[in-house]
């Protein structure tokens, strides 16, 4: 928790290539296909991912996997970020709740148990790798009978992949299950998953050992949207050098312009 806001700093922003962005978690196709049409015709660069600096050439991706893919594939050699430190007060590590919405919930559960390497038994269990909560009460742990983080991670990818092609699928950071269930009248399951730490994304990073899409969930004090970066800057052809001398004088202006706003309070868009 941020106790003065009126300290957080600047974003630091950089133009890097796409290729020395790594990824935690498995990018979700329904929703960087859509987003690729968007940026072929996109003039501007609003929402740049955020990353964490690994090494002087080298980031791990935190937030915009999306994004990422989505240039990657529209043969992007460079891409605008922010860089955050994991290890300052300003960067947070949650996860979301996913709810499982507009299916059967007996069904949910039979695929489950079809699964290979999975183990379903009843009750709580924090050694879980993740939780289900039906509607109505019973509660069940998800186990991955693995033996490494590449292994584990695969099985969270076939559990969350088991509900995602045939439900709809909400993310919610909310814990509470009566306020989940009055919000999402049509969800029939809760999945919960465990809480990790900055080691557990980088590793998943360097091992390409993917977290499932919409997992994690990084909050970053100081994030920096609605840039509207001209995208005929990041595709000019241009060394990287000269890419990242022509932003920094373009966000000199946005500052001599007054142009930037910082808003502490935290906020819900009905805008998505």
């Amino acid at each position: 928790m941020i106790s003065n806001p009126v300290s957080v700093p600047p974003p630091n922003l950089r133009i890097v290539g796409v290729e020395e962005v790594l990824p935690h978690e498995k990018g979700d196709f329904q929703r960087s296909q859509p987003l690729m049409e968007r940026l072929k015709r996109a003039e501007y660069f609003t929402n740049p991912p955020v990353v964490a600096d690994l090494t002087s050439d080298k980031y791990i991706l935190m937030d915009g996997s999306n994004r990422h893919i989505s240039m990657k594939s529209l043969g992007f050699e460079h891409i605008m970020v922010q860089i955050a430190d994991y290890e300052s007060d300003f960067v947070e590590l949650g996860v979301w709740q996913h709810i499982v919405a507009d299916w059967d919930a007996q069904r949910f559960l039979r695929m489950l148990d079809d699964l290979d390497h999975i183990e379903v038994r009843d009750g709580w269990d924090s050694l879980a790798a993740a939780q289900v909560l039906l509607r109505g009460g019973p509660v069940y742990g998800i186990h991955a009978v693995v033996d490494s983080l590449a292994q584990r991670n695969a099985t969270l990818r076939r559990v969350v992949k088991s509900y995602h092609s045939n439900a709809a699928l909400y993310r919610t950071p909310l814990t509470d299950p009566g306020l989940i269930w009055s919000l999402f009248p049509s969800g029939v399951a809760l999945v919960m998953f465990p809480p990790y730490q900055p080691q557990d994304i980088i590793d998943a990073a360097l091992q390409a050992a993917y977290l499932p899409p919409g997992v994690s969930r990084h909050i970053i004090h100081g994030r920096a949207l609605n840039l509207n970066y001209p995208m005929a800057k990041l595709r000019a052809p241009l060394s990287l050098a000269a890419k990242n001398e022509q932003l920094q004088a373009w966000l000199r202006e946005q500052y001599a312009r007054r142009s930037v706003r910082y808003y502490a309070e935290g906020t819900y868009h009905f805008d998505e």
